[in-house]
């Protein structure tokens, strides 16, 4: 992991495309900002947990339907 410092209105810029700046620090609170093209998913970590979690209860489900329907 790369950890570096920024202060408000400085950013860092990923693989040519992707750009994060700091908008706003108050307290123990960062306000971050995201410029990326439209193709690249940004989800906060708790949010794509949960869908990467969905995903595989999904897949479980319809493996599970898919086997029923070879067994009948």
């Amino acid at each position: 992991m790369l950890a570096l410092s920024r202060k408000k209105n400085e950013a860092i810029v990923i693989n040519n495309n992707i750009e994060i700046s700091i908008l706003e620090v108050k307290g123990d609170q960062v306000k971050v900002g995201i410029n990326a093209p439209k193709e690249v998913p940004i989800y906060r970590k708790e949010v794509y947990l949960q869908i990467q979690q969905a995903n595989k209860e999904a897949a479980n489900i319809e493996g599970l339907e898919a086997l029923k329907n070879l067994l009948n």
